[in-house]
């Protein structure tokens, strides 16, 4: 048999065509997954290929790979998952994506298409895998025809490339991966162009916008893939931005127009409410980029327009004036040429009025973080910073600048759910080989996945792992107080993390302050994982006795 034929048969196994359509359609190239019983069939597709699987030590923290690997890329990323307790174990990430709109494709294996629904207690069985996960995806499909394999590639691949992303579930009958089945005609992927908004609504929101005397912008996360066309648009509007936690990096580092995602803060409210006419571009003017101090404070009495891919967001949250549906890259561009030349409306100099009156460097809720975050920049000035839900981070939402997007996120957003700085670290790792990655987490939320520092070590990942160590559920500790609840439950027990480290053959160090924790990062080896604890008690003595130096 010649090469051509070997390379391209005419029957191969489902399992086999769905490997070859993801790599060869869709060019993916990493999976994560545990395989199981009934996955192994998915394994025999993998022999041989340049795809690269990744093995975590939990689903969660499968998911969460996934996650990172997608919001540093910007490619979808892919799970294979097992019937049943798989599944079970990957919805939480599945919910953190849903609700940050991450392109996610989740491939799972399910009982007999005979047995499915029975109850008879087979291996692994639920009395609806598919209706379980459809509630965090935005759509699951049962594979019931080994045929239409490629038209449900084709739709999935569509939701993430055309329309509002997220994760996607596929979940094929064990009986089905060794069924005969034809190759496709062609293994190219459809053109798909993204979605352009009406251009009479477009012309009415760039008159809106040209009468207005204090415009506001307010990018999403949903902008992320068209940096170029969105700071020009907000140059050429002369307008203030908010750019939210998922655009960090949006108009590069330190823009002059850029009130970074301090929605939530006094002077940015004001600016808000005194906006005559706001811009909102690929955004969900969620509580958790707007109204992170939850007390309903963050109002919009100007003209709305809305920019959105999802019809249904343009009515959510806020009063809208004028929504338009496309995609958030495309109408940034198309909007832009509107505006040939700049306007001026004081943009750059009601941004800086703003800005100095949050004074956040020496804002006591963040300045001990300032000293952390200006010596990651010193020594990993490109890095991606990858959160959990703990104080550095909620701290970093507000200090935090970087020069590109799809180079900060976390979990503190939307779903929230802890243990997702870890995992998606290393998935962000993956993607972004060229890059330095950081997880900044917490001792309380790093327990939820801290099994995958063995899948950081196995794959010689070179990610630097900040623990911030203060001793138990610190916010958690506050709300209590502040609405007079006793403390239980979140004083909790830690274990000793250089130990754990050590058994996990990972390098680690405790630290105390800035100046210990700039010799950690100038030591560190870039041929595997980094864990630097921050004795978090200890760091905020340090940080003021400096301030009383000063």
């Amino acid at each position: 048999m010649n090469a051509d034929a070997i390379r391209n048969p005419s029957t191969m196994t489902c399992a086999e065509l769905l490997i070859r359509l993801l790599r060869e359609t869709y060019g993916v190239r990493t999976l994560f997954g545990i395989p199981g019983v009934h996955t192994v069939e998915l394994y025999r597709g993998l022999e041989g290929s340049d795809v690269q699987h990744i093995t975590p030590r939990h689903e969660q923290g499968a998911g969460f790979m996934a996650d990172g690997y997608a919001r540093a890329s910007g490619q979808p990323g892919v799970c294979l998952i097992i019937t049943g307790p798989g599944m079970t174990n990957i919805a939480t990430a599945m919910g953190q994506a849903l609700a940050d709109s991450v392109p996610m494709l989740v491939i799972s294996s399910v009982s007999r298409r005979d047995t499915l629904g029975l109850g008879q207690g087979r291996l692994h069985e639920l009395p609806s895998q598919q209706q379980m996960i459809s509630g965090v995806a935005r759509f699951s499909h049962t594979l019931l025809d080994a045929s239409t394999l490629p038209d449900v590639l084709a739709r999935a691949f569509a939701i993430f490339n055309g329309a509002r992303p997220g994760p996607v579930h596929l979940e094929i009958p064990i009986d089905l991966f060794n069924a005969p089945v034809k190759a496709p005609a062609s293994w190219q992927a459809p053109t798909l162009y993204r979605a352009a908004p009406d251009p009479e609504g477009l012309a009415e929101a760039a008159r809106l916008l040209q009468a207005a005397k204090q415009p506001l912008v307010l990018l999403g996360g949903g902008c992320v893939a068209a940096p170029d066309a969105a700071r020009s648009l907000v140059g050429k509007l002369d307008a203030p931005t908010v750019t939210t936690i998922n655009a960090k990096g949006l108009l590069g580092r330190d823009h002059p127009l850029d009130l970074g995602a301090n929605a939530a803060l006094p002077a940015v409210r004001e600016l808000a409410a005194n906006a005559d006419v706001i811009l909102a571009v690929g955004t969900e003017l969620g509580e958790t980029d707007y109204d992170v101090v939850f007390d309903g404070g963050f109002h919009l009495n100007g003209k709305l327009i809305r920019i959105d891919i999802d019809p249904e967001q343009l009515v959510r949250n806020q009063r809208v004036t004028l929504g338009l549906v496309g995609d958030a890259g495309r109408s940034l561009e198309l909007l832009l040429a509107h505006f040939p030349d700049p306007l001026k409306r004081s943009g750059i100099e009601r941004t800086s009025a703003a800005l100095g009156a949050l004074n956040l460097v020496n804002d006591p809720a963040f300045s001990d973080f300032v000293p952390l975050y200006k010596t990651l920049a010193d020594y990993l000035p490109e890095a991606i910073l990858v959160g959990d839900s703990t104080a550095p981070v909620y701290a970093g939402n507000h200090l935090v600048s970087q020069p590109a997007p799809r180079r900060y996120f976390n979990a503190s957003t939307g779903y929230g759910t802890l243990g997702y700085g870890l995992p998606a670290a290393l998935g962000a790792q993956l993607a972004r080989a060229d890059l330095p990655v950081v997880a900044l987490v917490g001792d309380g939320g790093v327990m939820f996945t801290l099994s995958e520092l063995a899948t950081a070590v196995e794959e010689r990942l070179p990610v630097v792992i900040v623990l911030w160590h203060n001793a138990g559920y610190e916010e958690i500790r506050r709300y209590m107080d502040a609405n007079g609840v006793a403390r239980l439950g979140v004083d909790i027990q830690a274990p000793n993390f250089l130990t754990l480290a050590e058994g996990f053959g990972c390098p680690s160090v405790r630290v105390e302050g800035p100046e210990e924790l700039a010799n950690s990062l100038a030591k560190r080896v870039s041929n595997g994982p980094l864990l630097i604890e921050i004795d978090a008690a200890a760091w905020q003595r340090a940080c003021r006795i400096s301030d009383q130096d000063k």
